[in-house]
């Protein structure tokens, strides 16, 4: 199904019956990642899925969107096309769930109004938190800023316009490399933004997904939402990775069905 938001036209999934579940993907990804865990829910839920700007199917933005642009589309699309809703719960997987901490909190503190209420909400592997660099990433860090000190102060840029664009690509992740200019500076908002100092206004009830083995957002991500997150509970599923609901769908959906309360 096509929307439109903000000029932008948008992908997403509208599918079953039920309290409204709305899932937010993560980086690099889109909404037929999720069709398993749609699968399980919607027997019980009223499930919606989108692939948010930039991703999948969906217009790439006309600007860079940090952390508050996402959280504001977001609201937009519901507003648009559930206004009726007083009640949504929220499923986010990695930057889905840096999506969901930042929308919380604002709810919580007041920063952010709503026509809804969000009785529980459901984290995977999320992002939120800067990770601690090694010693090896520290340097690879000096000697891109090296190179790129070196050839902005020396005219080199202008010359050879491809230049910096290459050297971006050589030094930051797959991710980086294959986004857009555009996106690739929405990436770059997006993992810069700490959001430890919002996780206690995350009040309500909410479960905690994670593979053992991820080394995007690894396990102590987890446990440190866990700690600061009031009402919140961690649920490790051994020998998995960063795609939990991927490497093992049935005790992902199995773990997720006791929260939502789907026999």
């Amino acid at each position: 199904m096509i929307t439109e938001i903000n000029g932008l036209k948008i992908n997403y999934i509208d599918e079953g019956s039920g309290p409204l579940l709305v899932m937010l993907h993560g980086w690099g990804s889109n909404i037929d990642l999720f069709a398993g865990v749609v699968n399980y829910v919607k027997a019980a839920y009223h499930v919606v899925a989108m692939d948010m700007p930039g991703f999948g199917k969906s217009d790439e933005p006309h600007e860079p969107m940090n952390v508050d642009a996402y959280v504001d589309f977001v609201l937009t699309f519901i507003k648009k096309l559930y206004p009726q809703e007083k009640e949504v719960i929220f499923l986010g997987h990695s930057m889905g769930g840096r999506i969901i901490i930042k929308l919380t909190s604002g709810i919580h503190d007041g920063r952010i109004k709503t026509d809804f209420t969000i009785p529980k909400i459901i984290l995977t592997d999320s992002a939120g938190i800067i990770p601690v660099k090694t010693e090896a990433q520290k340097k690879r860090t000096r000697r891109y800023h090296f190179y790129k000190n070196l050839i902005t102060k020396t005219g080199l840029s202008k010359i050879f316009p491809g230049m910096l664009d290459r050297l971006q690509k050589k030094f930051g992740s797959a991710d980086y490399a294959a986004a857009s200019p555009i996106m690739r500076k929405s990436m770059v908002m997006n993992v810069n933004e700490d959001l430890v100092p919002y996780m206690p206004s995350v009040t309500m009830p909410a479960l905690l997904i994670w593979g053992d083995k991820d080394t995007a957002t690894p396990l102590t991500d987890g446990q440190t939402m866990e700690k600061l997150m009031p009402e919140a509970g961690l649920a490790v599923i051994e020998g998995a990775g960063h795609y939990t609901f991927l490497d093992n769908p049935y005790l992902y959906n199995r773990i997720l069905g006791s929260f939502l309360g789907i026999n």
